[in-house]
Formats: structure tokens, C-alpha cells, sequence
């Protein structure tokens, strides 16, 4: 049977992307917890907190960006950058918070050196910047000028806090003031802070020192860790400073492994040293003054006592050195702490409320979402559950991400901690010691073997509707990395139990291939193994790495793709190689068994091909190779990549309609185009069909390598990722794009009908506008000519007709850049140029002079063909003008001679009725 192409064509269009928000630097968050502002390079982006919806991406300069802040009004971004600049960034946030208008109000250079931190206050007026020299400046953020300079030493400054002093000065301290000198600074610290409502400015530098500015006074006053000696607050960095109303006092915390809690007493800020065992990267007070939290080099989110200086929170051991954080902030009257991590992991923590913290003691502190600031280096990924709402990435690291990918949009409230937006971190696989490198999934999709550089494969059971996400079973056995694993993925039978609670039935046997050159072969237990599974098979199956594996449908044969240029062909069941793939040039990287049900496809030779069916490989090559599993030939090369073809899937196949009869639905299955995708290191993810060996379509949103690829198997969303750290998602829109042509099809047919109607009907008003519309030259020229030519022309109308005057004299620019196309092609032909003539000669009387000259026509290519245009029908006008000329003058020739000729025979010519003729012999 032959082959038939349809005429639809397949399109895909880009759905949705994950794509990187934070890859380090400083992060910001407004008072209502909703806009969230990262840094990513020399790019600032803002995000909505609650959906993950990315508002705006604010361009760099060219150069890094050194810090950024957002007030907590959330009504200005500000950005610095190591080129010395500082933008100020005015944001108008939609209501629904769907959208942000982010509009640049004023650039300028605050320091001589880089801004290495902000500061803003709580009424979202006054800007404090801290430059790596030591200087800080305090703005006003509407005015943009400097309210005050405060001079510092030439240490870089490491943290800045706005406070307002709101309590009274312990009456105290006034005792005291006799007993000291009048001239010292304590004493007027003393005096200046007994009054209410006053401003300050906090500030630590690397040195370790802590200063107070006050803003009224102008004056700085250091704190001491002890006054008498004048010892500096802390030995290394103050990374972080906050502030207690309530309690009037400060807490710092520093890289020396403590935080110091500051009261006022006497007169003078006296602090209180808690030894940490840490480096201390953040700090702040929690539930009005009663409760500290601290967070470093561990990892962790502590909760202290203020009064007792006892920590609450249960001892936990201390994170991984990804894990740790490196900044972090709080709102307090969200009951939420931000933490960023060195792995651009952005931590959200629920702190306990009042009655909680009363306990005195509260288990250890766990975020309640993760958002990933940047995936790495997207290595593999696959779709997770029945309902494909979670996806499994394998992102360059020895955790696997569990991601959302169902189109929720919760609240960021405690009833909807649980909840997950598209691209949400819902958990982390934990376990492998090294990169995780491969992944694969069973039919269920709860079930997710890894394979890792660590040298094992491991086995995980997903749960999350019981927050459950376990690892079942760790293999050993190889001696090198784990490059590829495969699970089976037959279906059972409906009325069994393993249909009917996939949770409760592992699959039967996992398949594993490492650079070690072998495959094995692993039975999987029916419980959960704590220790590692033995090896049920294993052989040496290739002369090279091992990068691909993939079972087949019906679970009974399986292919390996490895670096030796072969894909064999093994038996599942006693791991027996019962054919070899030979033909590649490069090394192979991928390889996927046709799905069942696939209808026959033809090779290049024409021989329609069933049997036990087909195979895809993709090589280092640039190749695609379509292999016969009958006899192990390739039926068809496809070739369209640039670089290494890194992975292939087969596209879903059309179900039969609801009622369709055998004999329909066989012929309808033998029409269907059976598709397949690609994506290889030229960054390009490819459509082929499968019979005809051509690209049906090429996608591009990438900008580095693809390594993996993956099909949603209901709706064929294609999901790529690779080097550049962005999961792109491919909506198939090959049914919408067919009913969109088919109705502008039918709509054209419509219009063309109507207007010869119009025509027809004489409504040339109509018909010009239409003929314009539907672009149309033929059409066009002929009602120009039946107007210019009419034999009843109107008086002052100056095509012939007003009707058509009042259209030519209201057209847009884009209509009258058409016309003039029209007219230019026409003005060149002399049988259609009076026509052409006529109708330039009126649309020159309607329009001023500059008209023409100024037309809005897009694009720089679009000017460029005005002027041509322009150019052609002055040229050929003035062509015409001379040719008439010359006509002109050669009627001036006839008249003389005819005159000439009746001087000479007067009497052979005579006048009758007003014309000259031969008077009778």
C-alpha cells in the first residue's frame, strides 16, 4: 500500500518554560510576600512568589550585578552593578498580581567603588548604600539626592539596617551622666536617643565593627563589645544586623561563628556573645523580640530563646555544603524566613506562632517549599504519576528533583503549604553519592529508576499523595558510572492487583549499563531492600561506554546504545544477544523501540514494514537511523542535524474515533503520519516523519546542548532540556493550525465571492477596500480602469467618481503603501500606466506633499522598499511626461504640413461643413 502525505502541517509552539531566576547574589522580597526580585548575572527578574510566573526581566549593563533591593512597598526595584551604576526602577504591579510594569526612572553612580549592599526603610522613602570603600550614602528614593554622607573607614561595608528608635531611653542611663565625661560620645548617644521616633542607621563592616548613625544628629556612634577597652563587636565579617522595638535592642551576626544580642543599658549598647559552631550568614528577630533565628555554613534555620539565649529548635546534623545558606531574611508578620543556598536553592520557612515558641522547644525547622533558582545542567528527565503532574530531573547533582508541572496556582498561605504551582520543587531524591546521569519510569510512572556516577542504580517509590518519596532499592555490581537504566513498562491486565495499586508492585526487573562496558540485569525484590540487591544477570555487552538502554513494549527484548558505533538487540529473559545494529559512524547516544499498535512504515526502497517492528537510533553522527527488527537492517537514514543527536521519542498515534468500525479505523490507521522528535547538541529539537524521512518541523528555544527529550503520552507535549538549564514545554498545535487555515481558507473563498459581488454591484468603495484587503492586483486594476474610463464622470472628482476619491483620501499607511506597489507595476506597463496616472495623480492632490515620504511601514527593509517604490514611479512618470511631450511636438509637424499643403493647391481644397476636402475636378 502506498504511502499517502497529508496536507496538514504539524506545528508545535512553546507552552511553557522553566527556565533559571537565581544563580547567585542577592534576593529580595516585598512586605506582602508576593514579588520576589533575584539575581541571575547581569539580569535582575522579579516573580510572582505564590504562582512562580516570571513579571519582568530587568537587561543589565553589561557588567555583573553586585547587589539589589525591592521596598518593602514593593513600589521600586533597585539594581546595582559593578560598572559603579545604580538603577532605580519604578514597578506598577497589576492588581491580580499577573503583571508588572517595571519602568526606569534614574541612573546614576553612587560611589566610586561597587555597591556591595542596600538598605531600605520601613516606609519604603529613604536608601542607604554601602560601597566597597567604606563610604555610605542615605537618598531619598523619589528625589534621587543625597539626604547624608556617612564617613566610615576605608573597610567595606558588610550589612546596613534602618531602625527607628519607639521607646523611651532607660531613665536609668540619665543617672549615670555625671559620672562621665560630657565630651564623650556615649553621653550624647545617651541624650539623643531619649527622645522618641529617631532614625538610624546600622552598619557593620569587614573588619567586624558595628556603628550606629543617627540620622537627626548626623553623628556615628560605635558599638563596642567592650566599651572599656574599645573592642570591636566582632573578629571577622558582620554579615547581617536587625533591630526589636520591643526590646530596644540590636542583634548582629558574623563569619566569627556569633551573634551578639545589643541592649541598651547605661548608656551604651551592651552585648551578649552566643558562641555558634558556624559561620553566621543571617540573623533577625521573630514574634515581637521573643525569638532569634540564624542560619549558616550548616545549612540550618535555627530558633532561639531571647531571654535564655537557648536554642528551641531540635538538634539536627548540619546539611551538605550545597545546602548551605548564604543569606537569608524574615517577615515577621508573615510568620516566614527566605533563605538562599549555595545551590541557588531559595528556602521558604514557616516559623512557629506564639504559642508554639511558648513550648520552649519545637522539632527542626524544614522549608515548605524550595523554589531552584537554576537547574544546572539538565542531564535527563521523565514524567512522573498517571496523571504526568510531576516530572523527575536529573539536573547535574546527586539529588533528583521532583518538579510540579500541573497548572495550579495556590496561595502562599499555611492551608496551602501543600500545594504546587508549574514549576514548583515538590521534593528531592536523596541518595546517590555522585551526579545523577540517567532516569527511566514503568508504565505506572510512581515507579523511577536513576542510574548515577557513584557507580550504583537506585529504585524510588513516588508518593505524594501521602508525602512519601522513598527510595525501594539501591543495585550495585558495576565498577564504573551508571550512564543508562531501563525499567519494563508493559501494561498488566486490568482486573489485577498490580493495575490496580501500582504502589504496592514494583516492577519485575530494572536493566542497568555502565561505562564498565556491561549490562546488567536485576530482579527487583517485592519488598523494600535497606542493603544493596545482587546482580540477577550480567554480561559484557559492548567494546565501549554504554549510553542508552531502552526495554521493549511487551517487555521481552531490550537495546543497549554504546560509544563502539552498535546497538545489539538482547533478549530480556536470558540477557542473549539476538541481533546487532551496524551502520553508525560516530557513537551512538540514543535508542527507542517503536510503541505497539505502530501501523506499517515504508523503507527508502518502498517495502511497507510490520513484523516485529522498528527501532530509532541517534549517533554522534548528526544521524537517525530507522533499523528493521525482522532482519537488522536500517530502512532509513534521516539527516537535518548540525551536531550529535542526543535523543529521540516517538510521537503519540492517533486513537480511532468513538464508533468508527474495523474497516474505517484500519484505513484511518493507515493514513496516519507516524512522527518522531529529536533533539541533538546543535540545540534544536526536530519533527520527522517517519515514512517519508523529511523534518516536519524544527523547534528553537534553546541555546545550548539538549541531552534529553521526553513525550507526554496523552497529549504530546514534547519536553526538552539540556546545557542551558531552561525545561522547554512544546504544545502539539498541529490541530489548531489546521483549523485555523481551514477557516482563513473558507473566510478567503467569503471574501472573494463578496467582492465580486461588490464589482458586480458597481460599489466601488467596497471593492477598492476588499481588493486592497484580499491584495488582489488584477481586481484592483480593473475597477480603477472602469472608474478613470466611465462615461458618466462626476464634476470635481478627480478619479471619476467621489466615492472612490473619499476611499483613496482615508486609507491607511500600510493600504497606501500597497496602492503604490500596485501603481508602480502598473505605471511600467503602457497599455495600464493612464490608469496608474490618473489614480497617483489623485492620490498626490489628496495628501500633503511629506505623505509619501513618511509612510509607517515596519522594519528597516520595509523603508528601503518605500524609497525603491518611490524611486521606480518618479523614473517611469517621468518617462511618460517626455513621451507625451514628444507626441506634443509631433502634433505641431502634422499642422504645419497640412497648412503647408493648402498654400500650394488652394483651389483643389475646399471647406464643407467645417471640413477640409477635394473640391470636385
Amino acid at each position: 500500500m502506498a504511502y499517502r502525505q497529508t496536507t496538514t502541517k504539524t506545528t508545535f509552539e512553546v507552552n511553557n518554560v522553566i527556565q533559571p531566576i537565581f544563580t547567585g547574589g542577592s534576593v529580595a522580597l516585598d512586605n506582602g510576600a508576593r514579588i520576589l526580585a533575584t539575581t541571575f548575572g547581569e539580569q535582575a527578574v522579579v516573580t510572582e512568589l505564590n504562582t512562580g510566573k516570571q513579571l519582568a526581566e530587568i537587561e543589565g549593563d553589561g557588567e555583573p550585578i553586585s547587589t539589589l533591593t525591592i521596598t518593602p512597598s514593593a513600589s521600586h526595584l533597585i539594581v546595582c552593578s559593578r560598572s559603579l551604576t545604580m538603577r532605580i526602577y519604578s514597578l506598577k504591579v497589576s492588581p491580580d498580581y499577573d503583571s508588572i510594569e517595571a519602568t526606569l526612572v534614574r541612573t546614576t553612580k553612587p560611589h566610586a567603588t561597587p555597591v556591595v549592599v542596600l538598605a531600605v526603610d520601613r516606609t519604603s522613602t529613604l536608601l542607604a548604600t554601602g560601597a566597597a570603600d567604606g563610604a555610605i550614602k542615605i537618598w531619598d528614593i523619589v528625589g534621587g539626592y543625597v539626604t547624608h554622607t556617612v564617613s566610615g573607614p576605608s573597610v567595606l561595608i558588610s550589612a546596613l539596617h534602618f531602625f527607628e528608635i519607639a521607646a523611651l531611653e532607660d531613665q536609668a542611663s540619665n543617672k549615670n551622666k555625671k559620672n562621665r565625661r560630657k565630651s564623650t560620645a556615649d553621653e550624647d548617644q545617651a541624650q539623643d536617643d531619649s527622645v522618641a521616633s529617631k532614625f538610624r542607621l546600622a552598619y557593620g563592616t569587614q573588619d567586624g565593627k558595628i556603628r550606629v548613625f543617627d540620622l537627626s544628629k548626623r553623628k556615628t556612634y560605635p558599638v563596642y563589645a567592650d566599651p572599656n577597652s574599645r573592642r570591636e563587636a566582632h573578629e571577622s565579617n558582620v554579615q547581617t544586623l536587625d533591630y526589636s522595638p520591643e526590646l530596644h535592642a540590636l542583634l548582629s551576626g558574623s563569619r566569627d561563628k556569633t551573634m551578639t544580642v545589643w541592649l541598651w543599658k547605661e548608656g551604651a549598647w551592651r552585648g551578649t556573645p552566643m558562641l555558634r559552631h558556624e559561620g553566621v550568614e543571617a540573623v533577625g528577630f521573630l514574634n515581637n523580640g521573643s525569638l532569634m533565628y540564624s542560619a549558616g555554613t550548616s545549612g540550618l534555620l535555627r530558633l532561639w530563646d531571647t531571654t535564655t539565649h537557648q536554642e528551641i529548635t531540635a538538634k539536627q546534623d548540619a546539611k551538605s555544603e550545597a545546602e548551605s545558606i548564604v543569606s537569608a531574611f524574615a517577615l515577621p508578620h508573615k510568620n516566614l524566613v527566605v533563605c538562599a543556598q549555595s545551590d541557588f536553592t531559595i528556602a521558604l520557612y514557616r516559623t512557629p506562632s506564639v504559642a508554639d515558641a511558648a513550648k520552649k522547644s519545637t522539632k527542626p525547622l524544614d522549608p515548605f517549599r524550595r523554589i531552584s533558582g537554576t537547574h544546572d545542567e539538565i542531564l535527563d528527565l521523565v514524567y512522573l504519576l498517571p496523571d504526568q503532574s510531576l516530572m523527575a530531573l536529573a539536573t547535574n547533582s546527586e539529588d533528583i528533583r521532583l518538579v510540579s508541572v500541573a497548572d495550579k496556582q495556590p496561595q502562599l498561605g499555611e492551608e496551602e503549604e501543600g500545594a504546587a504551582y508549574f514549576g514548583h520543587d515538590v521534593a528531592l531524591l536523596k541518595g546517590h553519592e555522585d551526579i545523577v546521569m540517567s532516569l527511566d519510569v514503568d508504565w505506572s510512572a510512581h515507579w523511577v529508576a536513576s542510574g548515577a556516577k557513584d557507580n550504583t542504580a537506585r529504585l524510588w517509590r513516588v508518593d505524594p499523595a501521602n508525602n512519601s518519596f522513598e527510595c525501594y532499592a539501591v543495585f550495585t555490581g558495576h565498577i564504573e558510572s551508571v550512564g543508562a537504566v531501563a525499567l519494563p513498562k508493559t501494561v498488566p491486565p486490568e482486573n489485577s492487583d498490580a493495575f490496580k495499586n501500582p504502589l504496592d508492585h514494583p516492577p519485575a526487573f530494572l536493566i542497568s549499563g555502565s561505562q564498565d562496558r556491561f549490562v546488567q540485569k536485576r530482579d527487583i525484590p517485592r519488598t523494600s531492600q535497606k542493603g544493596a540487591v545482587s546482580t540477577s544477570l550480567r554480561r559484557l555487552a559492548h567494546e565501549k561506554d554504554i549510553n542508552a538502554l531502552d526495554i521493549s513494549p511487551d517487555g521481552k527484548r531490550f537495546a543497549s546504545a554504546s560509544q563502539d558505533k552498535t546497538v545489539k538487540i538482547w533478549d530480556s529473559a536470558t540477557l542473549e544477544v539476538v541481533g546487532i545494529l551496524k551502520g553508525h559512524r560516530r557513537g551512538v547516544w540514543t535508542v527507542r523501540f517503536a510503541p505497539l499498535g505502530m501501523p506499517a512504515i515504508q523503507g527508502e526502497t518502498g517495502t511497507a514494514v510490520s513484523g516485529k517492528g522498528v527501532i530509532l537510533t541517534g549517533s554522534g553522527d548528526k544521524t537517525i537511523k530507522l533499523w528493521n527488527l525482522s532482519d537488522y537492517t536500517c530502512l532509513r537514514t534521516f539527516e537535518g542535524h548540525s551536531h550529535n543527536v542526543l535523543k529521540v521519542v516517538w510521537l503519540r498515534l492517533p486513537k480511532a474515533a468513538d464508533g468508527e468500525d474495523e474497516a474505517a479505523a484500519a484505513a484511518s490507521k493507515a493514513k496516519q503520519r507516524i512522527q518522531f522528535a529529536s533533539a541533538g547538541a546543535d540545540s534544536l529539537v526536530k519533527v520527522w516523519d517517519a515514512n517519508l524521512g523529511e523534518t516536519e518541523c524544527t523547534l528553537d528555544n534553546h541555546e545550548d546542548r539538549l541531552w534529553t527529550l521526553t513525550v507526554h503520552p496523552k497529549t504530546n507535549m514534547l519536553v526538552s532540556g539540556g546545557s542551558d538549564s531552561r525545561v522547554t514545554f512544546w504544545k502539539d498545535t498541529t490541530a489548531e493550525t489546521h483549523a485555523a487555515a481551514s477557516s482563513a481558507a473558507l473566510k478567503l473563498v467569503e471574501q472573494e465571492q463578496q467582492l465580486e459581488n461588490y464589482i458586480h454591484a458597481g460599489a466601488y468603495r467596497d471593492a477598492i477596500i476588499l481588493a486592497l484587503q484580499l491584495n488582489h492586483p488584477g481586481r484592483l486594476l480593473g475597477i480603477f480602469t472602469n472608474v478613470v474610463t466611465t462615461n458618466t464622470p462626476e464634476e470635481g472628482s478627480l478619479s471619476g467618481i467621489k466615492a472612490v476619491d473619499q476611499v483613496l483620501g482615508n486609507l491607511s499607511d500600510e493600504q497606501i503603501f500597497l496602492l503604490l506597489l500596485r501603481l508602480r507595476d502598473w505605471n511600467t506597463n503602457a497599455r495600464t500606466a493612464p490608469v496608474a496616472q490618473r489614480i497617483l495623480w489623485a492620490l498626490v492632490r489628496l495628501y500633503p506633499a511629506g505623505k509619501f515620504s513618511n509612510l509607517s511601514v515596519k522594519g528597516a527593509r520595509g523603508q528601503k522598499s518605500l524609497k525603491e517604490v518611490l524611486n521606480v514611479l518618479r523614473v517611469y512618470t517621468e518617462r511618460h511626461y517626455k513621451r507625451t511631450e514628444e507626441l506634443v511636438d509631433e502634433s505641431y509637424l502634422v499642422e504645419y504640413t497640412l497648412q503647408e499643403m493648402e498654400s500650394l493647391a488652394p483651389s483643389a481644397i475646399e471647406e464643407k461643413d467645417g471640413d477640409l476636402v477635394m473640391a470636385d475636378a
